[in-house]
């Protein structure tokens, strides 16, 4: 069964959030973290979002300007990303942005528990809306559906703090791009880099390796990869 190669992209304060607890501050990333995050995008197939994280911050997860499209093209890729949504209960807004701008394909991920009436109305509105798993979604199935069905041999995830712990958990990440920004913000419900069960000892930790370090202003621009 093969996979896409899945790196993240995130931004995460000192104390290790990448989100307030309102969400009204939805990445303490800079001007420069959002560059670097549209740089990224150049070189994914598909890129890739948790249900919360496209409704609250109005996302279309394109590929942006002229700029980076010419750059997409360059590094042997559409003009245009696949744009995938993530939604174990089929809870994303049918009217969000993201499906009023039709100029690349968006397809839902989503469980078995979706019911087939909210199945229905998803496929209405994206290009496909597909069910991997029961209760939560498969993502290996998911991921490797991806890859034969549309293609996708990069994938790029950029959160939610849920999405990201589900395929930590499932041991489906090869590479961690991580923005370190010089802020607190604190709060229990602030969601971090890998939000739901955790691990339950050190030893079942998702473990990596640092590639690269790089500092820019106040910013901490790391690479990870994982250690097989």
């Amino acid at each position: 069964m093969k996979l896409p190669f899945v790196f993240l992209n995130l931004a995460m304060t000192a104390d290790g959030k990448i989100a307030s607890a309102s969400r009204k501050i939805a990445s303490p990333g800079s001007p420069g973290d959002i560059a670097h995050m549209m740089e990224l995008r150049t070189y994914a197939d598909a890129v890739m979002s948790g249900a919360r994280t496209v409704d609250l911050n109005d996302a279309h997860l394109g590929p942006g300007g002229a700029k980076y499209r010419r750059m997409r093209l360059r590094h042997g890729l559409a003009e245009y990303n696949i744009r995938v949504i993530a939604s174990g209960g089929g809870s994303i807004d049918p009217h969000t942005a993201i499906f009023k701008k039709m100029y690349a394909p968006v397809i839902v991920l989503t469980s078995r528990r979706v019911s087939q009436r909210r199945l229905k109305t998803l496929k209405q509105v994206a290009t496909d809306a597909r069910a991997f798993g029961e209760d939560v979604i498969d993502f290996r199935a998911a991921f490797a559906w991806l890859r034969k069905e549309w293609k996708v041999k990069r994938l790029l995830c950029e959160g939610g703090g849920e999405l990201n712990g589900a395929i930590f958990r499932a041991g489906l990440v090869d590479e961690l791009h991580l923005t370190i920004c010089p802020y607190i913000f604190g709060g229990q419900r602030a969601p971090t880099i890998s939000d739901g069960e955790g691990m339950a000892h050190l030893r079942y930790a998702f473990q990596m390796r640092m590639r690269s370090m790089k500092r820019i202003g106040d910013e901490l621009f790391l690479v990870f990869r994982r250690t097989r």
